[in-house]
């Protein structure tokens, strides 16, 4: 048989599948039973058949590289990685929580800054802050909601511990490939979804659709949603182009749409202009609009933060949400859900050193080789030193780049990330993985079940993003006691 359980190692691993040599865990009995009365021969088919499956459906994504980009077909991993629904339930409450804290958090920073005032949060934290944005202040946003979609990164050290590693409140990507995940698994194991409580995932485009549609200032049955790309050269575009089909709304450009003197914003069309109440926009806040933002930007529309702060339409998310989208201010969220909910943190932070504390900062500069180096608002992997694998000119760089600026660096412990089986050549070997799970914020909270696993297909390696070599597997969540 092409998978023998007996002989997969995990020794200093926490395995999501399986807990010891040739024994699956609980939840994940009976798919290792079906793997391993797998034949070389069927393997090799289901894996023909998710490939063939994913250049059929068109699943790409794009690596920039210097000089230009180029699409590549999705990497994806058929076999699933499986979480309990009864942990599940516990996470889910727990990002929940998060979200909450973190969106009281962006409301006050632009109005009170109450927890400044209190000196819970430092304000030379904000001073520095990258993704603050004075054009902002004061203005209300529906519910108190900044960011109505979040992507929140967890990881599982080889105790068994989940952690938030980091959360994704500017414009956090990746449902899309969650969702197709899922129709390509059941194209290639179908005979597993007819007798097994595999919780869906198919409700998240229309969970998002009725978020969005909650936001409108015009009140009515059939508000205008758009989804705004920034075009076909954009990384993500496979996404923008994705949802917007599955929601039924159109994908525009920032040069389709226009804000009239009144402060409402129309949406070209061959009919002529059509009002829009809802932007869904994928494009970052300084090239957004270039009334407010950057002058020389052609991806916005001028005045859409003047319309958005007239209450003509709702933007999501909301430009502005990314000051808490930043690595050091992360460290501080565990105070905020204190502080705004009296409530202590469900799913912990990753331990944190911040490299603007003198303390902090000696400790970093005499550990480099032990710690992960993280820049506060880089994203996808790019910037960031792992210490043990770094080499020594790596490390004197960094130790240089912290010094220099110590606010724009944080650190934390070389994590051992759990690992998942994944079919290597002809055999199963572990893979380290990470999970992001998507929030929606509007009239109630939701929260996917699971989400995007992200799987580090380099041998030994920690990144498991797709632009540095990383792919995917599908997320199932079992009730394993029905």
């Amino acid at each position: 048989m092409a998978i023998d359980w007996q002989h997969y190692p995990t020794e200093g691993l926490y395995d999501e599948l399986i807990s010891a040599p040739g024994e699956p865990r609980p939840s994940a009995h009976w798919l290792c039973e079906y793997l391993a009365s797998l034949s070389d021969e069927e393997l090799n088919e289901r894996r023909t058949a998710a490939e063939l499956a994913i250049q059929v459906m068109g699943i790409t994504f794009t690596v920039y590289y210097e000089g230009g980009s180029i699409d590549r077909a999705w990497p994806f991993d058929i076999i699933p990685r499986i979480i309990p629904k009864r942990e599940w339930d516990h996470t889910e409450a727990g990002l929940k929580q998060r979200v909450q804290a973190l969106n009281m958090f962006i409301d006050d920073l632009y109005h009170d800054q109450r927890i400044i005032k209190d000196k819970v949060f430092p304000a030379d934290v904000l001073t520095d802050s990258v993704n603050f944005r004075e054009q902002c202040v004061g203005i209300t946003a529906p519910r108190g909601v900044w960011a109505h979609i979040c992507g929140s990164d967890l990881v599982r050290d080889k105790d068994g511990t989940l952690y938030v590693l980091e959360d994704n409140l500017r414009i956090p990507s990746g449902v899309s490939y969650m969702l197709e995940n899922r129709l390509v698994i059941k194209r290639v194991f179908p005979e597993l979804f007819e007798h097994q409580l595999i919780q869906p995932v198919d409700d998240y485009s229309s969970q998002l659709y009725d978020m969005l549609a909650s936001l409108s200032p015009r009140p009515g049955d059939n508000p205008a949603v758009v989804v705004m790309t920034p075009g076909i050269y954009n990384s993500a575009y496979f996404e923008h182009a994705y949802l917007a089909q599955q929601m039924g709304v159109e994908l525009v450009e920032g040069s389709d749409l226009v804000v009239d003197d009144e402060d409402c914003v129309y949406m070209r069309t061959i009919e002529g202009l059509q009002r829009v109440d809802v932007i869904y926009r994928r494009v970052d806040d300084l090239f957004l609009d270039p009334e407010a933002f950057r002058p020389d930007s052609a991806l916005g529309a001028a005045g859409l933060l003047r319309a958005w702060r007239s209450g003509k339409v709702a933007l999501a998310n909301a430009p502005g949400a990314g000051v808490a989208d930043d690595k050091v201010v992360y460290a501080f969220v565990p105070d905020m859900i204190k502080y705004y909910l009296d409530q202590d943190p469900i799913i912990p932070n990753v331990p944190s050193f911040l490299c603007m504390r003198d303390k902090d900062r000696e400790y970093v500069l005499a550990n480099l080789d032990k710690l992960v180096v993280k820049p506060a608002n880089e994203s996808g992997g790019y910037g960031m030193m792992v210490g043990p694998h770094a080499s020594s000119k790596d490390r004197k760089q960094f130790a240089e780049l912290i010094k220099k600026n110590p606010r724009n660096y944080m650190a934390q412990p070389t994590l051992t990330l759990s690992s998942t089986p994944t079919l290597c050549g002809d055999h199963v070997e572990p893979r380290f993985v990470d999970l992001r799970p998507f929030i929606l914020s509007g009239p109630k909270t939701y929260v996917t079940t699971g989400g995007l696993t992200r799987v580090a297909l380099n041998k030994g390696s920690l990144v498991v993003n797709s632009s540095q070599g990383g792919g995917s597997k599908d997320t199932w969540i079992v009730d394993v006691e029905g």
